[in-house]
């Protein structure tokens, strides 16, 4: 609705990543000096950390892009809690491998058979692992070992690994991963962005959008901004995308402190909302708990209150009939009273911008909710990856089982003939 009132001709401010929009902060230009010179070695690991938000994904999809796939092969992987095994068959799939069932030394086999493959079209393959900090030791070891492969003196695969600021502890801490922190030949932890850069940054992403001077903003909002957001990229993305919503919806062409505040009151009452109410407590164990915790542990009911939820929707219902009910008023409105073709114009574009606001409420509340759920629907798939992978297992212990009760019966049935 924004984009309409303010003539833009893409969003700024969307929270998914998007390389056209990367904006060279200082720690991201050091950053893409580690890259550069990382990807330029051809081997071993990279490593970018940071804050939730702070712009990895976006550093990284800006990196790829440059890259000429005629010479490099990119693979990218986000992990959820994965072990040595997992991982592996996860790798393989990221390169469009299907390998049949469960098996790890087939999959094993069928990637470094297609990086042979690679180099042998003069390709190098590059692997991006993304949330890197979920990551079980065994996973980060089978990691270490893929990067192994060699044809001749030629490492085939090089690693670059994304996590935020506690996997820099599992690296440097842990005392069985002291082979891979050996590999690692470029490494940089992504700071937040510096109270002068906010503005820059801003104004930046509105450029690329089409932003032709409107809005304006007064003096103080951006120094606001830096100390709400903590200089984080992603938090100025929510921020501003809310001021922009807000100011569209009034018709503001000039952003002030005032509204900021508002918003910033707005999303604080939010975020009290949906926290954890009394007895919910989020999991703080490390990355290499859950394989050792018992299985009972690990499927714990979920914690998340449902009435939570209800709320969030029911709030929803509450603005759209508010909504509802003022465009029912400018209908009606336009209806009674003749007007002139303007004013007609402004009606209708008033009309057209409520609707806009009605479909953007059930849109923010429907991610709202998955966003809500998203951690019990990602342990809810590793159960079922687990419970999948006992099944075959299971299933081939038993066929073997069958097939020597066969051979033992058939044995048998032989000797009693021979008799």
């Amino acid at each position: 609705m924004h984009d309409q009132f303010y003539g833009f001709t893409a969003k700024p401010f969307q929270l998914t990543p998007d390389p056209d929009f990367y904006f060279r902060s200082a720690t991201h230009r050091k950053a893409l000096s580690y890259l550069g010179y990382g990807l330029a070695q051809g081997e071993g690991f990279i490593v970018i950390t940071g804050e939730i938000g702070a712009g990895k994904s976006t550093l990284v999809a800006h990196t790829i892009r440059s890259l000429d796939a005629n010479q490099v092969t990119v693979a990218q992987v986000v992990t959820s809690h994965l072990d040595g095994e997992e991982i592996v068959h996860v790798v393989a799939r990221a390169f469009g491998l299907s390998v049949a069932g469960h098996d790890k030394a087939t999959a094993l086999g069928e990637i470094e058979a297609f990086l042979h493959d690679e180099a042998r079209a003069g390709r190098r393959c590059l692997l991006v692992v993304d949330e890197s900090q979920n990551l079980s030791v065994s996973a980060l070891e089978e990691l270490r070992m893929l990067s192994n492969f060699q044809l001749g003196s030629h490492p085939l695969l090089q690693v670059l690994l994304l996590g935020q600021p506690e996997f820099r502890a599992t690296l440097r801490n842990e005392p069985a991963l002291e082979q891979l922190r050996q590999r690692i030949i470029a490494a940089h932890h992504l700071e937040p962005m510096q109270a002068e850069e906010v503005e820059p940054y801003v104004l930046h992403r509105l450029e690329k959008a089409g932003w032709q001077g409107n809005p304006q903003f007064a003096d103080g909002v951006f120094d606001e901004l830096y100390e709400a957001s903590g200089g984080i990229p992603r938090k100025v993305n929510q921020i501003v995308n809310r001021v922009l919503m807000l100011g569209s919806l009034d018709r503001i062409e000039l952003i002030d402190v005032e509204l900021l505040d508002q918003v910033l009151a707005e999303m604080a009452a939010e975020r009290a909302h949906l926290a954890p109410v009394d007895g919910e407590q989020r999991s703080s164990q490390p990355v290499t708990q859950p394989q050792q915790a018992p299985t009972a542990e690990r499927a714990a009911p979920s914690a998340i209150d449902p009435q939570l939820i209800d709320d969030l929707l029911a709030e929803r219902d509450v603005r759209i009939a508010e909504l509802g009910q003022a465009l029912d008023e400018l209908a009606a409105k336009a209806e009674k009273a003749p007007a002139s073709e303007s004013d007609q114009e402004t009606i209708r574009e008033q009309i057209e911008e409520l609707q806009h606001a009605v479909l953007d409420l059930s849109g923010q509340a429907e991610e709202s909710v998955k966003r809500l759920l998203a951690p019990e629907i990602e342990a809810m798939r590793a159960e079922m990856s687990k419970l999948e992978a006992r099944t075959f297992e299971q299933e081939r212990t038993i066929r073997q089982t069958l097939s020597m009760l066969i051979e033992w019966i058939e044995a048998e049935m032989d000797s009693s003939k021979a008799a």
